[in-house]
């Protein structure tokens, strides 16, 4: 392993590893992608037999039913059961996050949200020398709990175009419904645009080498994918506690996994210095205190964070960028690749900075629900002129008028009728007969003479003496 310092110019580029694949990969792919969607089945066959080394027709790519019987033949007896604890502690977890639909009800407003499965799926494991039994049940476990109705899943055959048994007995137990004898890029393009003998699904998920990661990145927009996945990688925090033997052990079985990444960040230079001489590939980062140690791990943001200090507990809330973490001695990340009950289809390359891994929201989508009477949206209509105005939408202004036109149109009727009231122009009233007026005015005259009720325009004060 090397050892390198925070301030390296090779740390950073731990920090900025790159994700996807290098341009001839890219350009390979788009090729595959390309003829699979317009050529279907044809192009198929051609990558298969290229490829895949398999000189099978489309139809006999879907693997029948007799070959699952074999299968059950071929595989270890306690398989089933060593399956059914693993598919238990999955399900116990993933039930966790299931969610409901809801509503809140605010005056004469509704708001909420529907929450849908994704009506299918299409599940990548990579198979040949290294078929990932595991895989099969870590991504199809959520799918079928978030309530997707059709999973069909690919996987290349090994030179005897054959798929591992054991992964054909795991999905036959979750009742996959089709499983075809495709890997690489083909596989991938083959879902997602769907052939005359391949299903269309709505979503892609599953690890695989870079040519399936750079297809799923390709057809991303028309499916759905579950993440971009690089090669995996386990991060460990450790210091003069740690049992070296434990740290070892952990780091090589990363090397298992083809250009997988092993790190270690630690407190403790002997210990660098014990690791560095027993394992070939990695690198180990030195740092002052385990606060260094969390910011470090939280820059590289691992696919798999291993806390094996005297107290982890104290840093697992400061950890903030993981796929996973793993706490305490007896914790390694291979508990998590098989048996805990979360996925390992985790982020890698530093994307657990704004990913997440594979869990029920990867399977189900929501549809927002809004209700509006019309005392609401007269109210909320002063604040959507504004906006509409800002914006310069009159259109979107004009959907909101016309609920009110005829309201706006009565009360502008209504205000026409009220002026027109006040400006008409009453007749005098009626006092009496013109005789009896004569003789009111006659007696008013007599009563000013006789120093009587004084005219209304002089003052009734006290007059001054003379």
């Amino acid at each position: 392993m090397k050892v390198i310092r925070l301030e390296s110019k090779e740390l950073e580029k731990i920090f900025n590893r790159a994700l996807y694949g290098k341009k001839r990969i890219q350009k390979r792919v788009s090729k595959i992608v390309e003829d699979v969607k317009n050529y279907g089945d044809d192009a198929v066959i051609k990558y298969v037999k290229e490829f895949d080394k398999s000189p099978l027709s489309i139809r006999q790519l879907r693997v029948k039913e007799s070959e699952i019987s074999r299968a059950y033949r071929e595989i270890d007896s306690k398989f089933v059961n060593v399956l059914k604890e693993v598919r238990d502690n999955v399900t116990r977890f993933y039930k966790k996050q299931l969610k409901k639909s809801w509503r809140i009800k605010r005056e004469d407003v509704v708001l909420g949200e529907n929450y849908y499965p994704i009506p299918s799926v299409g599940v990548y494991i990579p198979g040949g020398t290294a078929p990932l039994v595991s895989t099969v049940y870590m991504t199809v476990i959520p799918a079928k709990l978030a309530g997707v109705k059709q999973i069909i899943l690919m996987t290349p055959p090994d030179k005897y175009q054959r798929v591992n048994p054991y992964i054909l007995v795991t999905a036959n137990l979750l009742k996959i419904d089709r499983i075809y004898k495709i890997g690489g890029a083909q596989a991938i393009a083959a879902m997602a645009f769907g052939t005359r003998s391949i299903p269309k699904v709505d979503k892609v998920i599953g690890p695989g080498s870079e040519y399936v990661t750079e297809a799923k990145r390709q057809v991303f927009g028309y499916v759905d994918i579950d993440l971009i996945a690089g090669p995996s990688e386990v991060a460990i925090i450790a210091n003069r506690y740690t049992n070296p033997d434990y740290v070892i052990s952990d780091l090589q079985a990363q090397a298992e996994h083809r250009g997988g990444l092993a790190i270690l960040i630690t407190t403790c230079k002997e210990l660098g210095k014990t690791v560095r001489n027993k394992i070939k590939d990695g690198y180990i980062i030195v740092v002052k205190n385990l606060d260094q140690a969390v910011r470090t791990a939280n820059r590289i943001a691992p696919e798999h964070l291993q806390i094996m200090v005297q107290n982890p507990h104290k840093l697992i809330n400061k950890i903030t960028n993981a796929g996973a973490i793993f706490v305490g001695p007896y914790t390694p990340t291979v508990v998590g690749d098989y048996i805990a009950g979360p996925s390992h289809v985790l982020p890698t390359a530093g994307t657990a900075r704004c990913f997440s891994g594979l869990g029920i929201d990867d399977f189900v989508k929501s549809t927002h629900i809004i209700r509006y009477s019309k005392k609401a949206l007269e109210t909320g209509k002063r604040s959507i002129e504004m906006l509409a105005g800002i914006e310069g939408m009159v259109k979107h202004l004009d959907s909101i008028n016309v609920r009110f036109q005829q309201q706006t149109e009565q009360k502008q009727e209504k205000k026409k009728e009220t002026m027109t009231e006040e400006v008409k122009i009453d007749p005098p009233k009626d006092t009496g007969a013109p005789e009896k007026r004569a003789l009111e005015s006659q007696d008013a005259d007599t009563d000013s003479a006789k120093g009587g009720r004084a005219p209304e325009h002089l003052s009734t004060g006290t007059p001054k003496e003379s």
